[in-house]
């Protein structure tokens, strides 16, 4: 260790906050390199996945009705993330095109840029054309005289340019997403609105944005006008940070030779969901939201919940019994049966060879540890993770969501299977983050540190390599107690891209797509 850090090393170590012996766990994986996840199959319908009939989905509903005010519930979203990918395509167009040499027809045929097309035809449809159309005339005074390609060129520049709405550098969160009776929405308010469903009477719903401290007071802005909602802000702590190195796996230094830290990406906010003192959080991502979907959203909504507070009725049950030593091996079968058919949790080949006592110690370890319900959609070619059985180094089984990044890409099995998947991950889960005692979890001991990433980026123009803790719904809820229900593709619509406002889901009463500048 001396050999890698000097005495003022260390001193910013500690100023920091960081922990040195995850650093030192960083650069050993640095240098011997992360082991991949061994993919044992996907999980689909009837194995890893729950398919309910509407009789079913009925119940659970009326379930998480009927004793939902037995806890205390809040929503998770992070939404921190600034929305520079949302405008990756107009951005480019900005560095491109030369209004005083270049036609759109031309640069759209050269670059095969359909999303600057479909951005065209579709401006008077985005919820913040008017604002942008004021500003853009605002800044370029000598506007009623352009040319149309002229006018497109100053409309992109106005919504992208820190002299304009500058919308590429600031949070999703707070950017206009729906118009609904002439009043702007933000994926903030449609949040806000989805928190009705679990609010208790005479009492406030709760939901908490993780953020970027520089932009709190535009959330305030828009959280300040809401009296029957609780809306509490954290941000990703510094000490989450992860150290980044040099090709050769040696500490990346700055000019000023000091050590250089990243953010540690959305697994760091395992710790801000720990801070929470709620007893189920639902956890949803900040662009997901849908302007006429909501019914259908607060209806699986509900499954999701009826089916988390179900189980953890009889986990917490089972766990009590074996407290009062009630579980004898007569009925300890019953106990087997829950938690291989409704919590998909398999046991190993040897545990029926267990002493008795040694089984039921197993049990209740598995029993008691959080548990995270999972909303799955059909899988349509959408990037990012789905649902896959697991095995880890003992050869143990379990449900995991997992990312391309973790596999082995040089494995053509591992790479079949991952391709094979028949459903995605939307990120649409709900928590039980406290044991059958009322105690909060530490949610820090139920990370797999060992699935962290290590991915290539730049810093002053030299390749750097970065290290990305467990993501928040990956390693970091590892050995967590998870079940994988499929819901409605209706309950999904993100907004990656800004043309993504234009589909059916963002606009209002479904309205088709206007056109013109």
């Amino acid at each position: 260790m001396e050999k890698i850090f000097s005495e003022i090393d260390l001193q910013q170590i500690v100023k920091r906050g960081n922990s040195l012996e995850k650093i030192m766990q960083q650069l050993h994986y640095f240098k011997n390199g992360i082991p991949t996840i061994n993919l044992l199959k996907i999980a689909s319908i009837n194995d890893g996945i729950f398919q309910y009939s509407e009789k079913e989905i009925s119940e659970y509903c009326n379930f998480f009705d009927t004793h939902k005010d037995n806890y205390s519930i809040e929503k998770f979203v992070p939404a921190s993330g600034a929305a520079t990918r949302m405008f990756k395509s107009l951005n480019e167009f900005l560095t491109k095109f030369n209004p005083e040499k270049d036609t759109i027809n031309s640069y759209v045929n050269l670059n095969k840029d359909k999303d600057l097309s479909l951005f065209i035809v579709g401006l008077r449809s985005f919820p913040f054309y008017n604002e942008l159309k004021e500003k853009t005339k605002a800044i370029f005074t000598d506007y009623p005289n352009y040319n149309s390609d002229q006018k497109v060129y100053a409309i992109v520049k106005t919504l992208l340019t820190d002299n304009g709405l500058d919308f590429a550098n600031k949070p999703k969160g707070i950017l206009p997403f729906h118009i609904e009776n002439d009043e702007i929405l933000t994926p903030i308010d449609e949040h806000v609105f989805e928190t009705a469903f679990y609010r208790k009477p005479n009492e406030k719903s709760k939901i908490h944005f993780t953020i970027s401290k520089e932009f709190q007071t535009d959330f305030l802005r828009i959280t300040n006008k809401y009296d029957d909602v609780e809306i509490s802000f954290s941000y990703q702590n510094e000490t989450s940070d992860t150290i980044a190195v040099n090709a050769d796996n040696t500490p990346f230094r700055t000019t000023e030779n000091e050590l250089f830290f990243r953010p540690g990406g959305h697994g760091a906010l395992i710790e801000n969901l720990n801070q929470l003192q709620s007893d189920i959080i639902f956890i949803k991502n900040i662009d997901n939201v849908s302007q006429n979907n909501r019914e259908l959203n607060l209806k699986n909504k509900k499954l999701l919940g009826g089916i988390l507070l179900y189980l953890k009725k009889e986990v917490d049950t089972t766990l009590k019994r074996f407290q009062k030593n009630e579980i004898n091996e007569n009925n300890i079968k019953e106990i087997i049966y829950f938690i291989e058919t409704k919590m998909s949790i398999s046991l190993p080949q040897e545990f029926k060879m267990f002493q008795f006592d040694y089984q039921k110690e197993y049990l209740i370890k598995i029993l008691n540890r959080p548990i995270r319900v999972c909303g799955m959609v059909k899988n349509e070619g959408e990037p990012g993770g789905g649902p896959f059985w697991v095995q880890d180094e003992k050869g143990r089984p379990s449900l995991q969501i997992v990312e391309l990044s973790q596999i082995d890409l040089n494995n053509e099995n591992q790479l079949a299977i991952f391709k094979n998947s028949t459903h995605f991950n939307p990120v649409d889960i709900v928590c039980s983050v406290k044991d059958f005692e009322g105690n909060k979890f530490d949610l820090n001991q139920f990370i797999d540190p060992k699935t962290a990433f290590i991915t290539e980026k730049t810093k002053n123009e030299k390749k750097i390599k970065a290290f990305e803790l467990p993501g928040l719904w990956n390693g970091a809820m590892a050995d967590w107690s998870t079940i994988f229900v499929e819901v409605p593709i209706e309950t999904f619509n993100p907004v990656k891209k800004v043309t993504d406002l234009l589909k059916p889901a963002h606009q209002p009463n479904n309205l088709d797509i206007s056109s013109g500048l």
